[in-house]
């Protein structure tokens, strides 16, 4: 890990995009989506229109330069009106050439999106602390980044140059990225999970240490010293901002770390275990198997058997 926590938990979750689609529109429109089933983000290029997510208490205007996601598993209906007759937006763009999909003649809005997946077993890490929604307007002076990012993603998107599906995917990852640092910086008070403790001045450099450091003999009274609080203070603090206690946040996180190299690499049980601080590893397996239900090395026979028939059936 690079004692990054933000970085850390989005290698771990395999947040990556994996669409991009372009919608255009002009006239009256509406289009329902079903829960998207990977984080739909989207940037409204030009023009405006409204956002309704079910379950939010009001929709939201949108306009030219605004950003949002929506990382719940919640319908949404984007519309020029709200009050029209809604066209089913999953078949729109089932049946759109180049994942260009048009309503209308499309010369009064456009807006360019992505579809950023997780991992189905270790996504959770993000998608349980994130909102229903995320907003960002395009007029916001801490916005410059995500105009910028907005500005070289279309480029990439109508140009069509070498490289062109790469670029638009890696950029559309970075402006996940920003969005999710304007949230931080944004809202008060965050739903209690790791991306709060990280908002927390006081926390962070504890958190900072434990993912720098896994595999160190991380005691609270030394945690609590990196936050320049007491042992009790700060197992408070840390509860109530992370969810759980310190110490149990690091378990979680090494048994996290564990699954992802098991996952990623054929390394040996011992190796792994050294790595993550385990004194034996019988301390490790056990530790492992109450999380996961198997022990490491079955972990790492059935992920590898499902990888290959994966890669079978791609051929």
């Amino acid at each position: 890990m690079e004692g990054d926590p933000l970085g850390d938990i989005l290698t771990l979750a395999s947040a990556r995009c994996v669409r991009i689609g372009t919608l255009r529109a002009g006239g009256t429109w509406a289009l329902r989506f079903p829960p998207p089933q990977d984080i739909k983000l989207n940037a409204v290029v030009k023009g405006a229109c409204w956002l309704a997510v079910d379950g939010e208490r009001a929709p939201v205007r949108l306009e030219t330069g605004d950003v949002f996601v929506v990382p719940a598993a919640r319908p949404f209906v984007l519309a020029s009106d709200l009050k029209a007759r809604a066209l089913d937006g999953l078949e729109l763009f089932t049946k759109a050439k180049d994942n260009v999909g048009t309503v209308g003649e499309g010369h009064d809005f456009l807006a360019i999106g992505g579809h950023v997946a997780l991992d189905p077993d270790r996504g959770d890490l993000l998608a349980e602390i994130l909102p229903s929604l995320i907003h960002v307007g395009g007029s916001s002076p801490d916005a410059s980044t995500i105009r910028w990012l907005i500005n070289q993603l279309v480029t990439e998107v109508a140009t069509n140059r070498p490289g062109a599906v790469l670029a638009s995917k890696q950029l559309a990852q970075l402006l996940f990225v920003q969005i999710i640092r304007f949230y931080l910086a944004a809202s008060d008070p965050l739903a209690a999970g790791w991306l709060r403790a990280l908002n927390d001045e006081r926390l962070a450099p504890a958190l900072r240490d434990m993912h720098r450091e896994p595999g160190r003999d991380w005691h609270l009274g030394e945690l609590a010293r990196q936050a320049g609080m007491s042992r009790s203070s700060f197992a408070s603090r840390f509860r109530a901002n992370a969810g759980v206690p310190p110490l149990t946040y690091l378990q979680n996180l090494r048994m996290r770390l564990a699954e992802h190299e098991l996952r990623a690499s054929a390394v040996s049980v011992a190796e792994l275990a050294r790595s993550l601080g385990y004194a034996s590893d019988s301390a490790f397996s056990n530790a492992f198997k109450r999380r996961t239900g198997m022990a490491p090395k079955h972990y790492q026979s059935i992920v590898a058997k499902m990888d290959r028939a994966t890669l079978r059936h791609l051929r």
